[in-house]
């Protein structure tokens, strides 16, 4: 790979072509091959990512219905909760985030990337890792915490290969790619923060931690990818919008995610209850939840909805401004009785509707366009997208006083029936060659 980068694609509908060349299709002679999954650093870490995407969906939907029927009578090592929390995190997200990182990453950077075969080991401690985390969920703690372990081991190794990519690099704008390191780093060691939490049976840390790397890690990643990217493919795909993205606004997020760990930690001492610390929040997300609605429109929402991939991106930021309003309206009515009125539904507004949808729409664009797809989202990838929204729903409903378990036993198995659908498609994908003949 070099630092010359081809021109974009528009975000815009194209005629068909040779069989193949469509969004469902596959390439005239090409066999899903092993082999063909290190074609392209995002080949295999998309693929793994989609495994255990997959996999802790299915777990989560098969824990939903013990709950609700006792049916299975599951037995657990380590609490659901922070099973759950913890791998849909720092599971199959990080996954996607190599393949985003050493694709478009060294073209961020100006310098060349890694090629697939020294990604390997890191891919793989990762994906072994979490898996043996939800065998030792069920099983035995000290396999949970081998798990945890692996995983930030392989995490670890990620961003140590990222960081030398950015300390490599001669351009002068390096922002982005510093911020993605630093939010790196800082899951890292949220993730082997775990580890040692659970080891010592301290469950209160080990939540305060995931949540640490939910906004630290997960959410700051997010929201530079968002800044960078969704005004130039707005801008690609609507010529009359302007790609517009001060380094201002960038800040302004990024200090909305950091009052959310400083929240966590808060929590932790034992003062979220305190009327003036919940006043405060709740203000302070009401407002930060207000700027990033109105910053989603500033970038385009309203023009990019004739476009179903452009609007996917514009939709998914969306329930992040939706989610901070959620949350600071939480705070407020809770100031009475000290406890957030509207229990977890503004967190999985945060997680479901923003990071679910925003992976959706971004692994898709990514998805067609390395394997020689055209850039759409058809009928499929629209309708997984709608069904997710009413998962999202459906979740944030749940968190209700009062609403029935079963609620919240439906939006699980919807999530991982429409996730089930998409990624099985994409797992297709990765082990052909691409459709428009071209290497890579």
């Amino acid at each position: 790979m070099t630092s010359t980068t081809r021109p974009v694609v528009p975000l815009r509908p194209v005629r068909p072509g040779p069989a193949g060349a469509q969004g469902g299709g596959q390439g005239p002679s090409s066999a899903w091959r092993p082999q063909h999954l290190l074609l392209a650093p995002h080949r295999l870490a998309f693929f793994l990512a989609v495994l255990l995407l997959l996999a802790s969906g299915l777990w989560w939907a098969l824990v939903q219905v013990d709950r609700s029927t006792g049916a299975f009578g599951l037995g657990y090592a380590v609490s659901p909760t922070i099973t759950h929390a913890a791998v849909m995190s720092f599971g199959f997200v990080p996954l996607f985030f190599a393949g985003f990182l050493f694709t478009a990453g060294p073209k961020w950077l100006g310098v060349e990337g890694p090629v697939s075969r020294e990604l390997v080991p890191t891919l793989l401690l990762q994906a072994a890792g979490w898996l043996l985390w939800l065998v030792g969920a069920h099983t035995h703690i000290g396999l949970a915490v081998a798990g945890a372990t692996l995983a930030a081991a392989g995490l670890g190794a990620q961003y140590l290969r990222f960081w030398a990519l950015v300390r490599r690099s001669t351009l002068t704008d390096r922002l982005h790619a510093t911020v993605v390191a630093v939010a790196g780093t800082v899951g890292t060691l949220c993730v082997a923060g775990l580890a040692i939490a659970l080891l010592v049976d301290a469950i209160d840390l080990a939540r305060s931690l995931v949540l640490t790397g939910l906004w630290g890690f997960v959410v700051v990643t997010y929201l530079v990818v968002a800044h960078r990217m969704i005004p130039f493919f707005t801008s690609s795909a609507v010529p009359m919008v302007e790609a517009w993205r001060p380094f201002w606004v960038l800040w302004v997020l990024l200090g909305a995610a950091a009052f959310e760990v400083l929240a966590v930690w808060v929590g932790a001492a034992g003062w979220a209850s305190a009327p003036g610390w919940m006043l405060v929040q709740g203000l302070v997300e009401l407002l930060a939840g207000g700027v990033v609605l109105w910053l989603g429109v500033a970038w385009g929402l309203v023009q990019s909805l004739k476009v179903r991939l452009l609007a996917m991106l514009h939709l998914g930021f969306l329930w992040l401004g939706l989610s901070l309003v959620l949350a600071g309206l939480s705070q407020l009515l809770g100031l009475r009785t000290g406890v957030p009125a509207l229990g977890l539904g503004a967190l999985h507004a945060l997680t479901m509707g923003c990071l679910g949808s925003l992976l959706v729409a971004m692994v898709t664009r990514v998805s067609c366009g390395h394997s020689g797809r055209t850039l759409v989202a058809d009928a499929l990838v629209w309708s997984v997208f709608c069904l997710l929204q009413v998962a999202v729903l459906l979740r944030v409903a749940g968190a209700l006083e009062g609403a029935s378990p079963w609620v919240l036993t439906a939006a699980a198995l919807l999530w991982a029936g429409v996730m089930g659908v998409w990624g099985l498609r994409l797992i297709g994908w990765y082990g052909r060659l691409r459709a428009d003949g071209r290497p890579g």
